[in-house]
């Protein structure tokens, strides 16, 4: 189930992301003056087709994976003598500029009318809360304190655990980080200079937060149940909501790891649970159910526990009026061009791991994720890989927008066009670097499945 949500979720998100996209082009195309012959979203075999007054024929195609706008150009096909002022390539340069850079910038004002919505609506998020602090790890430097909140990364502000990764993240390669932090009722505010020189992070084997030793803040789990699934091992067995488990097999319970780690290593076996109800001891007893996961069957119950409550005033919602959610979507927006343009900066530099690198896999699980979580997360994904899309889009590589604009500036600066023939090898360049990064990003999606 949850990979089918992933897929419809990729689907849904790569449609919306690439028609974005491809209207930039279209509509700035037809105010500049030249003819669209086609919009299509996907590509092979026609869904569904549409053509309008101007002759634009719009197509939905059966490969959900792309999409192009088609414009009348004399490279590509024989332009009759009366439609010449309206092909591409006969455009001021100036023109083809604006209708190249106009998908990507659509993206990013797409991604400021996502985060607009979603903060229009709310969106919980919890503050910054430290739990705990690893000895001996790069963050005990600052001497946190436990329960300490964190205010400022760096120059930036920072008001839930988001911010503080995207933050974070920004000083990978760097020697010192400023770090700030209040008390749980704000009465000061303390901060230190970090030395994060030594500072290795594996996004494969550790969090960002882990690799720097610091510990954000979790209600403790209860060994009280909060739900049971329908037709689980649980419900045979005769569990219910509200149970707390004492003992099973006559080894007392002291934690829900506990529970678990017993319970995994125990698939299809018999079992007798204690479990207090209604302030009575109630003896149950049944067998484990099992799950397989990847080449291992672990045993599986089928319930969640409890957990203790959130202290007061952690857990808060993002949600603005209009003007303040504008300004807060365009904040946040600007936060994601630059964090993306500083990475690949890092990537260039070696600074940051070409391991780092995602693809489709890893795209179509954070959609499945944040699909599921509800509206407001899928939004902010949408954002977040729409802004993605603009940048990479923007990258000086011919076979990209990017290298369009490349070859356009040089013609605006030198006023004669770049030869045919040097473009040419420069889309044949740059299909073969972009080729090489897809194939690196699956490969990296492929090795963290």
């Amino acid at each position: 189930m949850s990979f089918l949500i992933s897929v419809v979720s990729f689907i849904v998100a790569l449609g919306i992301l690439v028609a974005v996209h491809e209207w930039g082009h279209f509509w700035v195309a037809r105010r500049c003056g030249v003819k669209v012959e086609r919009f299509s979203i996907g590509f092979g075999k026609a869904l569904w087709r549409r053509t309008d007054k101007l002759g634009t024929e719009y197509v939905i195609a059966a490969i959900p994976l792309g999409g192009y706008v088609k414009m009348l150009d004399e490279r590509v096909d024989e332009v009759s003598e009366q439609d010449l002022p309206y092909a591409f390539n006969r455009q001021h340069v100036l023109k083809r500029i604006a209708i190249i850079a106009a998908g990507p910038g659509v993206n990013f004002l797409f991604a400021i009318f996502a985060l607009f919505v979603m903060y229009s609506i709310g969106l919980q998020t919890i503050k910054p809360l430290v739990g705990s602090i690893e000895p001996d790890s790069i963050f005990s430097q600052s001497q946190i304190p436990k329960n300490a909140i964190l205010t400022q990364v760096g120059s930036r502000k920072v008001v839930d655990w988001e911010d503080v990764a995207y933050e974070l993240m920004s000083f990978i390669g760097h020697d010192e980080m400023l770090v700030k932090w209040t008390d749980e009722k704000n009465t000061y505010e303390r901060s230190a200079t970090i030395n994060i020189s030594q500072w290795k992070f594996d996004p494969d084997k550790t969090s960002v937060f882990a690799s720097l030793g610091l510990i954000p803040y979790r209600p403790k789990v209860l060994n009280v149940l909060g739900s049971v699934e329908e037709g689980s091992a649980a419900q045979r067995i005769g569990f219910q909501t509200n149970d707390k488990i004492v003992s099973i097999d006559g080894t007392s319970m002291q934690n829900w790891e506990q529970i678990v780690g017993y319970v995994s290593t125990r698939p299809n076996q018999s079992v007798e649970v204690d479990v207090l109800r209604n302030e009575q001891i109630i003896n149950l007893n049944g067998t484990i159910g099992s799950k397989t996961e990847g080449q291992k069957t672990k045993g599986y119950m089928g319930f969640t526990p409890t957990l203790e409550p959130w202290p007061e005033g952690v857990v808060f919602v993002h949600q603005y009026g209009l003007v303040k959610a504008i300004s807060k979507a365009m904040d946040k927006t600007w936060r994601l061009m630059t964090l993306s343009i500083e990475m690949l900066g890092k990537l260039i530099t070696g600074d940051v791991s070409v391991k780092n690198l995602s693809g489709p896999i890893a795209i179509a699980q954070g959609a499945g994720t944040s699909a599921s979580l509800g509206l407001v997360y899928f939004l902010g994904f949408l954002a977040l890989i729409s802004v993605n899309l603009g940048i990479i889009n923007l990258l000086p590589l011919p076979v990209l927008d990017g290298g369009h604009l490349l070859y356009y500036f040089i013609e605006l600066l030198s006023g004669r066009p770049v030869p045919e023939s040097v473009q040419e090898v420069g889309f044949k360049i740059g299909g073969v670097l972009l080729l090489l990064l897809m194939s690196i990003a699956i490969v990296n999606d492929i090795a963290r499945l």
